[in-house]
């Protein structure tokens, strides 16, 4: 049934957006090493609009302990200065020249897990968006109810597999958040 495919295929669409933005999410949790993804993702308010911090400047981690950033355009320094210092992941930046040096300092077991429960919040939040784009789908599914060439079998199929595919992803979220825990964990 080609009804069938569309809806299916909408749906992974969807869910696969949904993990790419939970991995973007999962990114910013510190993990007590220093890496560019870190803060790659972080929104910068430079020329009059919001852009990535990635296409603002290089970032480099030349230790397990410190971020270099490296603007393309030094006129955009403290504006990304300003970004990190605003961001949720508590990092203190320091302006050298035409770097910004930041230090990532060790984590104790208190701040881990203030970082597991941070991330706990991030993993609920996208179970929500995997729930919001299933509505949205299933409300398509239902719509079809009022068309006379889709059997009840039919609808009744594709509710089926919504669920399960509802079921693979939040499982596959589930791993992400795990594997993602044992990382913040690791002393």
């Amino acid at each position: 049934m080609v009804i069938e495919h569309e809806l299916i295929v909408l749906l992974r669409q969807k869910f696969a957006k949904v993990i790419e933005n939970i991995e973007e999410d999962f990114a910013t949790v510190r993990v007590g090493r220093a890496k560019p993804s870190l803060v790659e993702g972080l929104m910068v308010s430079a020329y009059g609009s919001h852009m990535r911090l990635m296409e603002l400047a290089t970032i480099t981690a030349p230790d397990s302990n410190m971020l270099i950033i490296s603007p393309y355009d030094k006129s955009v320094l403290r504006d990304i200065e300003k970004a990190i210092q605003d961001s949720e992941m508590q990092l203190s930046p320091s302006v050298s020249g035409d770097v910004i040096r930041i230090v990532i300092p060790s984590l104790t077991q208190e701040r881990r897990l203030d970082f597991v429960k941070l991330l706990k919040q991030k993993t609920e939040s996208g179970k929500i968006m995997l729930r919001q784009a299933r509505q949205d789908v299933k409300e398509k599914i239902d719509a079809l109810k009022e068309r006379e060439d889709v059997s009840e079998d039919d609808i009744y199929m594709l509710l089926e597999q919504l669920d399960k595919i509802t079921g693979e992803f939040n499982e596959e979220i589930e791993e992400m958040s795990r594997g993602k825990e044992e990382e913040i964990m690791v002393v």
